[in-house]
């Protein structure tokens, strides 16, 4: 015959062990590291913020020595030449320089209101043949100086 299985009793569990304090050494500087993870974390997470909303862009001079077939969409900036600006339909063609080298951009799309000659512009798009900027993004430069109306006389 066999004989009825038992049920095996657990031992009452001991309480948790308890942990040894920490060295002195550890305790002084423990706020010191959590302070400079935080300080990481918090500077990781500016950079990337910032690197979002800056806008890179290339002068008509570096453009110059650009491959026109190399495909990719680019930014040009400089300022707007004067006496360029022409309507041809529905696009606007125009001229932008930055001192030394100019390049013709011909831009399809909304033109901001504040466009003008004279004025910074950023053109974004694709350099086409015959070292033509076809742009179908415009980005404008404006003062940001805010002046009070001059009263009338």
């Amino acid at each position: 015959m066999i004989p009825p299985r038992r049920r095996l009793r657990r031992p009452p569990s001991a309480p948790w062990p308890r942990r040894r304090p920490l060295p002195d050494r550890v305790r002084r500087r423990l706020p010191l590291l959590l302070v400079g993870v935080a300080a990481l974390t918090l500077g990781a997470l500016a950079f990337s913020g910032i690197g979002d909303g800056m806008v890179y862009y290339r002068t008509p001079t570096e453009l110059a020595g650009h491959d026109a077939g190399q495909t990719g969409r680019l930014r040009v900036g400089g300022l707007v030449l004067p006496h360029s600006v022409r309507a041809e339909g529905d696009a606007l063609r125009f001229r932008l320089s930055d001192g030394v080298g100019t390049v013709e951009v011909l831009h399809r799309g909304e033109v901001p209101p504040v466009f003008r000659e004279g004025q910074g512009a950023v053109a974004e798009g694709v350099l086409g043949p015959g070292g033509v900027f076809r742009s179908d993004r415009l980005m404008v430069k404006h003062s940001d100086e805010y002046r009070a109306a001059e009263p009338a006389r």
